[in-house]
């Protein structure tokens, strides 16, 4: 079964967690992607550009470099980056993050048994440094009824291990620009549309957040934020306007936390 790998790269991604995500892709894999496309988000400096023509000469046709001539944002780099994916299947994955050697082929695997999924993800281990020092997993309900639960309260999936049906998200219009949850914003419309998702109850994946990731969602800008996904879920009608807004005051409390309370609060 052919599908792609969708990834977005900036500047300020490390060239050394660059080159380990590749090589989790295409090294360690227990099946190879069909292509990678790599969308580079504006200029990405010398270092980094190094190591894409490392990749490039190792992959060789599999992987598209779409390079973007200025910094646009995670969500518009994906879409553009959806439009160079030559098949219907697509897998995110971050250029920071290492995927288990068997993560392609226990996603495929679940495609091919659950032909009504059209979106699922899996469970991440969080590392510091190295995934040797892993303390943190997210986890992510598995079913379809308790993940349309889950997503009245927070973002049900881990977007780095998604797979989703192309067709689908860009008839729901794709990404749309929505601080920090371009994802979030995306599963709900997906739900929203009625149709069937679901997670793997397995860790497919290692994420990189050793440089304060957590911590840094707080002030009034992602308070903003909050108040556009609120405005969402009213839309969808996913959850009562009384629950949302509830949770909009209590999500939005968290963001006027002192960095490190705000990253504990993230890993409970």
């Amino acid at each position: 079964m052919k599908f792609s790998i969708l990834l977005s790269l900036y500047y300020k991604e490390s060239p050394l967690a660059l080159d380990q995500c590749f090589f989790s892709i295409w090294k360690e894999q227990t099946i190879h992607p069909n292509e990678i496309v790599l969308v580079l988000d504006g200029s990405i400096g010398e270092e980094l550009n190094q190591c894409v023509l490392k990749w490039q000469k190792i992959i060789g046709e599999s992987l598209k470099v779409i390079p973007l001539s200025q910094n646009v944002g995670l969500g518009k780099a994906l879409n553009e980056g959806l439009k160079h994916c030559s098949n219907e299947w697509v897998l995110r994955m971050d250029t920071d993050d290492i995927c288990k050697a068997d993560r392609f082929e226990k996603q495929i695997q679940f495609i091919k048994e659950n032909p009504d999924i059209v979106l699922f993800g899996g469970q991440i281990l969080e590392f510091d440094q190295t995934p040797n020092d892993s303390t943190v997993i997210k986890s992510v309900p598995s079913t379809h009824v308790d993940i349309k639960k889950f997503a009245q309260k927070r973002c049900p999936f881990n977007h780095m291990t998604v797979a989703y049906k192309k067709s689908i998200i860009l008839a729901l219009g794709g990404y749309r620009h929505h601080l920090f949850m371009e994802d979030y914003n995306l599963w709900l419309r997906v739900i929203g549309a009625g149709y069937i998702v679901a997670n793997l109850p397995d860790v497919i994946l290692y994420a990189r957040v050793g440089n304060g990731m957590h911590a840094r969602r707080k002030g009034y800008e992602y308070i903003k934020s909050e108040k556009q996904l609120l405005k969402l879920k009213k839309e969808l009608k996913l959850q009562s306007p009384i629950h949302a807004n509830i949770l909009f005051l209590l999500r939005s409390s968290f963001r006027l936390l002192p960095s490190s309370l705000l990253g504990k609060f993230y890993n409970t």
